[in-house]
């Protein structure tokens, strides 16, 4: 059986016109001059119209996919939901600036992640990796629609990290099964896009990022700064994740999934450095600008989670929107 899913529930009157339209061939309104471009409604609308190109909805035919009014709308979502993304950086075009900028902490010591290995409970480290399933259960699917778009040296390197992300040939070892394996071991269910209607539009912001900057060409620079962005800042998070499961007594079966991204992303971080950027704008040196943008955006929408989690997790309260059963902890 294809690995789909229900069709998320509604946060507003647009995700509720996409799911009607899916569901019952409803109208599609235009889209609100006025609407948040970070707010759960758009989120989730923009959600929905994406998954169509990754496994789908059960129940919703295929052909879905290609919809000229559902294209249209989402591409009215798109344009909102890339002007707030554009409105919320510096820009600029210089890529080793922003590059490096990834290495240094503006807070030392305050992100999700250093407060998951200094303090973090039990808790708290189950419901980060339930915000985390909407991407990993498709990590580095989006970034795959990025290789048609590139040439040469960036082409050929992209791959040998999407290579690995996708377990070098073993299916065992892609990096979604394995963050599966994470979820069974923490308690928590493992099904694609099961805790979808649980997580705050952060979470799906950062997702919606990478779907857009994956399927439109014109963004392919963006989407190269954001997997450079990703690649330099995940094998630093993993590792302060892997100290906080270790810390409360996590198992292999716990550390396995962030051990791997330790020593991976350390090697794909120098591989779209100085092999995907450095080929690509060489070739297209008026594409840095595009590259830095994709950087920053990905800075500014993990800033955005970091904010939310941090906040509810520093009040004693779930970051998510249904609270988790409680777990007797890791083994």
């Amino acid at each position: 059986m294809p690995d789909t899913t229900e069709l998320p529930r509604p946060r507003g009157p647009l995700s509720g016109a996409v799911v009607g339209r899916l569901r019952h061939g409803t109208p599609l309104p235009a889209v609100p001059s006025d609407v948040d471009a970070f707010g759960a409604d758009l989120a989730v609308a923009l959600h929905t119209c994406y998954e169509l190109h990754y496994h789908g909805f059960r129940g919703v035919p295929a052909e879905w996919e290609w919809s000229p009014e559902l294209l249209a709308f989402r591409g009215e979502l798109e344009r909102v939901f890339l002007a707030g993304l554009r409105e919320g950086v510096a820009g600029g075009d210089d890529v080793s600036g922003a590059l490096d900028d990834l290495l240094v902490e503006p807070v030392p010591g305050e992100g999700v992640s250093h407060f998951l290995r200094d303090k973090g409970e039990w808790w708290q480290l189950r419901e980060y990796f339930t915000h985390r399933s909407v991407y990993h259960h498709k990590e580095a699917d989006p970034h795959a629609w990025v290789i048609p778009r590139l040439r040469g040296t960036a082409k050929a390197a992209l791959v040998a990290v999407e290579f690995d992300e996708f377990g070098g040939g073993h299916g065992e070892r892609v990096h979604a099964v394995l963050f599966a394996g994470l979820l069974r071991a923490a308690g928590l269910h493992d099904g694609y896009l099961h805790y979808f209607d649980d997580v705050p539009a952060p979470v799906v912001a950062v997702v919606n990022m990478m779907s857009m900057f994956g399927l439109h060409r014109a963004l392919r620079g963006a989407m190269v700064g954001h997997f450079a962005a990703a690649e330099i800042t995940t094998a630093p998070s993993a590792t302060r994740i892997d100290a906080a499961l270790r810390r409360l007594g996590g198992s292999a079966a716990t550390t396995h999934f962030f051990t791997e991204h330790i020593e991976a992303d350390a090697v794909h971080e120098q591989v779209l450095r100085h092999d995907v950027i450095a080929d690509l704008l060489a070739r297209e040196p008026e594409l840095a600008a595009d590259v830095v943008f994709g950087i920053q955006a990905t800075e500014l929408l993990e800033d955005h989670f970091g904010t939310h989690a941090l906040a509810a997790w520093q009040a004693g309260r779930s970051s998510l929107l249904r609270e988790l059963p409680p777990h007797p902890g890791p083994s």
